[in-house]
């Protein structure tokens, strides 16, 4: 064989081998042309944070919508305070706040960033659930005008907490959370928070929260998200 045919074939080896190797190492996904089960990527500990938060937000648009409304004496049945003030209760106080109280907040106190935040945070957690209970307390008793009065005043009020409690966690603390530790430290944290969502609501806990808002907003009459368009 002569050398130019001989290094011709050595490169095409060469070339083979790597080729192997490279299939080798690409994931089955990219591979297969399929996308990869949701279930299989698991999900940022701050996306997993921020996703609640938007969870409360649009618990705090089904109260201020039903508190406006019912202020207008129009008729709204006790339910959309009190399933909403559930959620309020055992998705967001029970479950997201707890974890945030046990999982977040140790590690800025640790590394000293933003104490004071959290702070402000966590005593607005206890006021949270003061004015969720107070919610429950009023609202079957929406027919009377005393506790239709005490009713929107809770609501109210926690719209008026929890709109630039969410705004302050998404902007300044959540987005510095990556910072405080390192990149196995940050993936380990995700998978501890997905632990304990499995542990305190079960399997697919944040989904079922979903969908109950939805019910709620549907029953308001507030799901159709067309409807908020301005007129052109």
């Amino acid at each position: 064989m002569d050398r130019f045919n001989f290094e011709f074939r050595r490169r095409w080896l060469l070339g083979v081998a790597g080729t192997t190797v490279l299939m080798a190492t690409v994931p089955a996904v990219a591979q297969t042309g399929k996308k990869a089960d949701a279930e299989t990527i698991a999900v940022p500990a701050t996306e997993r944070l921020m996703r609640e938060n938007a969870l409360t937000s649009r618990v705090m648009l089904i109260y201020a919508a039903a508190a406006r409304r019912l202020g207008e004496g129009e008729d709204l049945e006790s339910g959309v305070f009190t399933q909403a003030a559930e959620v309020m209760r055992d998705f967001v106080h029970a479950y997201h706040e707890k974890i945030e109280e046990e999982e977040v907040f140790p590690d800025f106190k640790k590394a000293g960033r933003m104490v004071d935040l959290v702070g402000v945070l966590q005593s607005q957690h206890a006021a949270g659930k003061q004015l969720t209970d107070k919610v429950l307390a009023a609202a079957p008793g929406i027919a009377n005008s005393d506790k239709r009065k005490a009713l929107i005043e809770a609501v109210e009020a926690t719209v008026t907490l929890y709109r630039p409690h969410i705004a302050r966690e998404d902007t300044d603390l959540l987005p510095t959370l990556r910072s405080l530790m390192t990149p196995n430290e940050f993936e380990a944290l995700g998978q501890t928070l997905e632990k304990k969502e499995n542990e305190m609501l079960g399997t697919d806990g944040f989904e079922k929260a979903v969908k109950k808002v939805e019910a709620i907003e549907k029953k308001l009459g507030t799901y159709d998200l067309s409807q908020f368009t301005p007129k052109t």
